[in-house]
C-alpha cells in the first residue's frame, strides 16, 4: 500500500468519477483505475462501486482511515518545520458567514505578519457544512455555531451574541425600541431551517416561553436571512453581527428579551493533534475574537481557560 493508492481512493470518493478524479489528481484515468484496484487486492475488498462511482462500506473505512494518515503526514511536515522556527505551510479554516464579515480581514492580517510563510485558506459557509468538511479532513479547524454534539469533533467557546430582530421599517416590530420573545408570537418572521443549531436554540427558548413562532419562510444562511430583511420582504431572527450596527438601510435592529444568547465556538477533529500552523492560527483567532469580539455589538468574547484544543 502506498500514497497513490490512497490518494487515488479518495479523489474519487471525493469527485464520484475516476476521470475527474484524473484532473484533480493530474494525472490519466488508467493510473486512478490501475491505483485503486491494487489497493482493493492489497485490502481483498472492494472498495469502489463501480455504477455509481461511490465508495463501497468497506471503502468508506479505508477512506476514512486514509484521511487521518494524510492528515498527519502532512501534519509532522509542518510541525519538523516549526522546530526551526520556520512555521510554514498551509491551513484551511472555515468560518461562518457572520462571523466571517469581521474576524477574517484583521485575522488574514495578523497571519500575513506573525506568520508570513503560512497560506490561509478560507472557506465561508454554515455550520451545516462546515462541520462536514471538518470531519472529511477538507479544513483544519472551523468558527462554527454551538452546540456541536458529534464524538469526533472538539470544541472551544470564542464568544457569546445576542439574537436580534432586523425588521424592515415599513413593519410594525420596527417602531418598537425593544421587544420580549412573546411579541413575536403575532408576527411572521424569517427563520432558518429545523436542524440547524441556531433554529433549534430558538425552538427551545419559544417552547420555555410556551409560544409558537409564525414563521414567513425558513432560509438555511443568516447573512441571506438578514438581506431579506433588509429588502422589506420580512422581519428576521437572526445574530447580532448579521446586522453590523455601521450598516444602513430602511430596516430597524431590534433588541428581543427572552433568547439565549449564541454561542460561537472552534472545532477541531478530535483524535487528531492539529499542526503547527493550524495552532498558530488558533491562537491568532482568539486575539481577534479578544481585541475586536466586543467591538461588534451585541457580542461578549469568552474567557479563556486553559482548555484550548488547537
Amino acid at each position: 500500500m502506498d500514497l497513490r493508492q490512497l490518494h487515488a481512493l479518495l479523489a474519487v470518493a471525493e469527485h464520484h468519477s475516476f476521470s475527474a478524479a484524473a484532473r484533480a489528481l493530474h494525472t490519466v484515468q488508467s493510473n486512478i483505475s490501475t491505483h485503486v484496484a491494487r489497493l482493493e487486492r492489497e485490502v481483498g475488498a472492494v472498495l469502489i462501486d463501480r455504477e455509481r462511482s461511490e465508495l463501497t462500506t468497506e471503502g468508506a473505512v479505508v477512506a476514512s482511515r486514509a484521511r487521518r494518515m494524510i492528515a498527519e503526514l502532512r501534519a509532522i511536515e509542518d510541525d519538523l518545520i516549526a522546530l526551526r522556527d520556520e512555521l510554514s505551510g498551509s491551513v484551511r479554516a472555515g468560518v461562518i458567514g457572520t462571523t466571517a464579515r469581521w474576524l477574517v480581514p484583521a485575522l488574514l492580517d495578523a497571519v500575513t505578519h506573525k506568520h508570513p510563510r503560512v497560506n490561509l485558506q478560507i472557506m465561508e459557509a454554515t455550520t451545516t457544512s462546515l462541520l462536514p468538511q471538518l470531519l472529511s479532513d477538507r479544513l483544519d479547524i472551523a468558527v462554527v455555531n454551538f452546540p456541536v454534539v458529534d464524538p469526533d469533533i472538539d470544541t472551544e467557546p470564542l464568544f457569546l451574541e445576542d439574537r436580534i430582530i432586523v425588521a424592515p421599517l415599513s413593519h410594525p416590530l420596527a417602531d418598537y425600541q425593544r421587544v420580549d420573545i412573546t411579541d413575536l408570537a403575532d408576527h411572521e418572521i424569517l427563520l432558518p431551517p429545523k436542524g440547524t443549531a441556531f433554529r433549534d436554540e430558538i425552538d427551545s427558548d419559544a417552547r420555555q416561553a410556551r409560544i409558537k413562532l409564525s414563521i414567513r419562510a425558513e432560509v438555511d444562511g443568516l447573512r441571506l436571512l438578514s438581506s431579506l430583511a433588509f429588502q422589506g420582504f420580512a422581519p428576521a431572527l437572526v445574530p447580532a453581527s448579521a446586522a453590523p450596527e455601521w450598516l444602513e438601510g430602511d430596516f430597524r435592529r431590534v433588541p428581543v428579551d427572552g433568547f439565549s444568547r449564541r454561542e460561537v465556538g472552534l472545532a477541531v477533529r478530535r483524535r487528531f493533534a492539529p499542526s503547527a500552523p493550524t495552532r498558530a492560527v488558533a491562537e491568532l483567532i482568539r486575539a481577534v475574537v479578544a481585541a475586536n469580539g466586543a467591538d461588534q455589538g451585541g457580542l461578549t468574547p469568552a474567557p479563556r481557560t486553559g482548555a484550548d484544543i488547537a
